[in-house]
């Protein structure tokens, strides 16, 4: 095999955008070295499986992502493969016995060594440290997402005790990057020229205690707002604190898209005890109040639990009558996954699985419906859009996005007349509702008219 081909790389990525960031650290740090992306795995002599373990159908996907690409060790020219990631830091030794296949298993804090690893003759097949790596502006990345959106991961980790959740352990304690380091990398996305900065970590209100002097997020983003991108998202918003000053700056700058991703959990007041949230319905109740009278337009997209240890229908009648009251714009729901390692493990009163994904399928019902009646609303406005390009669906569309829409977990707007190019923003009025998605025509390329008249 020539060198060329022995450097093909192809690369899996299970999970979410958090884990997505750790990939691109692994392609910047590997195309440094001469390796080159293939898109398909029976060209790759390595193999990188990047994987999530954050519950079962999770961790699922991920054992059986990796079994059938090491068929390509036996098909194609693969002749390493390496599993990195969440799965790695949390069974590597058992996954080491069970999969002679795997060469190398990497856990969340080794990633960025995967260069050194590839070129050592005699590199360890298990590099699994406690995780307190984060990288920095100076580490290599490449951007995955299209090049007018990208992900700023602006800590790692999580100090947070929730009792379902296994991330802390996999993950470590938090690590917060300095404003500088992170306004250093934005500047540089932007002048790549990424429109969107999808702002990631494992908890982003707990943004900076941790550092000297302890900056807070509200300062993070009055500094991101000086680079010249157009949106600033802001993803995984941990409800336990939520200062007025970060409120404020979200109501007050142009640039900060009024989305908001926070996980709420449950509204049970004896389950969000349990659950270990810190706060209690009538907190989270007057908090989302406060953010819906303060920044308007604010499309809130939250996360939910059904079926955790002790949850009983009036608990889950709670939950479903919380939705309903609530009219989140945007809501996902996850059927509780019994995960050794979590305080929740050891719960008695589990819920029978039949019944979990009853409760999950009522709940999700009840959002489908706000989700249709709030589509239709739209019909006749005129919304900013973002355009992605031609929609995968049939090369007759244009596909995009509206500020209250983000990348790869909401709907999408699809448009059927008039153009605009991939990472232009164009006005669109609204002809057509679905469940979460839209249609539209564009009515104005404002960007267009900039450009002709400069």
């Amino acid at each position: 095999m020539s060198t060329h081909e022995s450097k093909a790389l192809y690369m899996a990525t299970l999970g979410c955008p958090k884990n997505r960031v750790d990939s691109e650290v692994m392609l910047g740090t590997l195309g440094a070295r001469g390796y080159r992306l293939v898109e398909s795995p029976a060209e790759a002599a390595v193999i990188v499986v990047n994987t999530c373990a954050f519950i079962g159908p999770a961790k699922q996907e991920s054992v059986d992502t990796i079994l059938e690409l090491a068929e390509f060790k036996k098909s194609g020219q693969c002749n390493t493969l390496v599993v990195t990631g969440c799965l790695s830091q949390r069974y590597g030794p058992e996954l080491a016995k069970e999969m002679p296949e795997v060469d190398h298993f990497l856990g969340t804090g080794a990633y960025v060594q995967i260069g050194d690893l590839l070129a050592a003759e005699a590199a360890p097949r298990q590099v699994i440290p406690d995780p307190h790596y984060v990288h920095d502006a100076r580490t290599p990345k490449v951007n995955s997402s299209p090049k007018w959106t990208a992900y700023l991961k602006i800590s790692e980790g999580c100090d947070n005790a929730c009792a379902f959740c296994i991330i802390p352990t996999l993950r470590g304690a938090q690590r917060s990057r300095p404003i500088e380091d992170l306004l250093s990398e934005a500047r540089t996305l932007a002048a790549s020229g990424v429109r969107e900065l999808n702002l990631v970590a494992q908890d982003l209100t707990a943004y900076g205690h941790d550092l000297p002097g302890k900056p807070a997020l509200h300062q993070l983003l009055e500094a991101l707002c000086t680079v010249d991108v157009r949106w600033i998202r802001l993803h995984y918003a941990y409800p336990r604190v939520f200062p007025d000053a970060l409120i404020e700056v979200m109501a007050r700058e142009p640039k900060i898209a009024k989305y908001l991703d926070m996980p709420l959990q449950h509204t049970s007041d004896r389950l969000l005890r349990s659950m270990r949230r810190g706060r209690d319905s009538a907190f989270l109740i007057a908090l989302l109040a406060k953010l819906r009278a303060r920044i308007p337009g604010l499309t809130f997209r939250t996360s939910l639990i059904a079926g955790l240890p002790g949850e009983t229908e009036e608990d889950f009648e709670l939950l479903k009558e919380f939705v309903r009251t609530q009219h989140f714009e945007r809501m996902g729901c996850f059927q509780y996954s019994d995960e050794e390692g979590t305080a929740a493990y050891d719960f008695p009163d589990k819920v029978p699985p039949k019944v979990i994904e009853r409760r999950w399928r009522e709940v999700m019902a009840i959002q489908k419906r706000i989700n249709r009646e709030q589509n239709r609303a739209l019909i006749g406005k005129r919304l900013e859009v973002l355009v992605e390009g031609p929609s995968p669906e049939s090369d007759d569309l244009l596909v995009g996005r509206h500020e209250g829409q983000a990348p790869d977990i909401d709907g999408v707007v699809y448009i059927n007349d008039g153009f605009g190019y991939p990472g232009e923003f164009v006005t669109v009025e609204v002809t057509e509702a679905h469940d979460y998605d839209l249609v539209g025509r564009v009515v104005d390329r404002p960007e267009k008219k900039a450009v002709a008249s400069a």
